[in-house]
């Protein structure tokens, strides 16, 4: 009988645990939906990397305001190191920094489209690396998926002569491969901290570096200051990333990588619709097309069970 409670204890709370994942997730994929727009439009005002770094010292200095408030700021232990630095490196400094560049010369709507292809990646690597098996309805939301960023991604009618469209498209890919390896190693993390607890911690790392490497390639930043682009910061700096951050780290640690990266197919789908009402970016009938097999991609496989896996 202690038993059978004691597992059905433990079912009940790994269920508790995956429906904050997928909160979370949702948190994650209205975020980033929202701040790829936003951070187009903040290139009008501040230098590309040091926009990368202003929005990373303001969300730094959130998530420590936040955690002296509801946990304490708590020393990372010396075994989450690693995953501290995996995510500062791959996610904060590579993948943001690839990003931001790229939004120079692509719409913002493909460049999250580009930028997402990480999903093709994380599950891959999951697969790879941590034994994690895809359930069939999973692999069917994942296809479908993929199946809209090729529709919406067509590199047949790519315009190959344009050089500035052609690099921001390939640091877009780049940066996607640096970000599911992030994905798939704060998944197959043994966490003795939170990931909240964590987090401030790799806000301050990320910021250091960041403005080091602004200092280096930009020099000194001149930014238009305005009311409005006081609010793009303010908005990319502490919803789009402080809070984003935070939700994925939960998000990848509760969840399969298989999952996360299914759930984030969602946020090109809300960047599109953003960009359309903040950048005037009007979509054609592809996009149309691809952002509705995207949203049914995230439904049929974010629904699905995940196969058991080999290892962890």
């Amino acid at each position: 009988m202690r038993d059978g409670t004691g597992a059905m204890m433990q079912e009940q709370a790994a269920r508790r645990q995956s429906a904050w994942g997928i909160v979370m997730l949702l948190v994650v994929v209205l975020a980033w939906g929202t701040v790829w727009p936003v951070n187009k439009a903040l290139l009008a005002y501040v230098p590309p990397i040091w926009s990368v770094a202003l929005r990373m010292a303001i969300s730094a200095l959130a998530l420590f305001a936040i955690s002296l408030l509801v946990t304490g700021v708590v020393v990372p232990k010396r075994g989450d190191l690693p995953v501290l630095v995996s995510m500062v490196l791959l996610h904060m400094v590579g993948f943001a920094v690839l990003a931001t560049l790229a939004l120079q010369f692509v719409p913002a709507g493909q460049s999250t489209i580009l930028a997402y292809t990480s999903v093709l990646w994380a599950p891959l690597g999951a697969a790879l690396f941590l034994g994690e098996r895809l359930s069939l309805r999973r692999a069917l939301g994942l296809g479908i998926g993929v199946a809209g960023l090729v529709v919406m991604f067509n590199p047949l009618a790519f315009d190959w002569s344009d050089g500035r469209a052609v690099a921001g498209n390939a640091a877009l890919l780049v940066g996607a491969v640096l970000w599911a390896a992030s994905i798939v190693h704060n998944r197959s993390h043994v966490w003795r901290s939170t990931p909240f607890q964590l987090a401030p911690w790799q806000g301050l790392l990320a910021t250091v570096l960041l403005v080091a490497l602004a200092l280096a390639i930009e020099g000194l930043p001149v930014i238009e200051w305005t009311p409005y682009s006081l609010l793009l910061v303010l908005f990319a700096s502490i919803p789009g990333t402080a809070l984003a951050y935070w939700a994925a780290a939960v998000s990848s640690s509760e969840l399969p990588a298989a999952t996360v990266g299914l759930g984030l197919l969602g946020v090109p789908a809300v960047s599109i619709v953003v960009a359309m009402g903040l950048l005037g970016e009007q979509p054609t009938v592809p996009v149309l097309i691809a952002l509705a097999l995207l949203l049914m991609g995230v439904v049929v496989g974010i629904t699905g069970s995940a196969a058991p896996a080999g290892r962890r």
